[in-house]
C-alpha cells in the first residue's frame, strides 16, 4: 500500500472521529471507549500495513 494511501486513511479516520466527537452528543465515558477502540484499530491496521504484525486472519482466539 503506497504511503499516500496510508496518510489519506489516517486523515479520513481522524476527521470522522473528530466529527463524531464534536457533533454527536453522547456521554463522556462512551466517547472515551469509542476513541480507544478507534485508536487500537488504527494501530493494529498500521502494524499490519507496515508488516510488523501478521495478517489479522491468522490470529486465533480460544481453541
Amino acid at each position: 500500500m503506497p504511503l499516500i494511501h496510508v496518510v489519506v486513511v489516517l486523515v479520513v479516520v481522524g476527521v470522522l472521529l473528530w466529527l463524531v466527537n464534536s457533533y454527536i452528543p453522547m456521554a463522556g465515558s462512551i466517547k472515551s471507549i469509542l476513541n480507544a477502540v478507534v485508536v487500537i484499530a488504527v494501530v493494529i491496521w498500521l502494524l499490519t500495513v507496515f508488516g510488523l504484525m501478521g495478517e489479522i486472519s491468522n490470529i486465533k482466539v480460544g481453541k
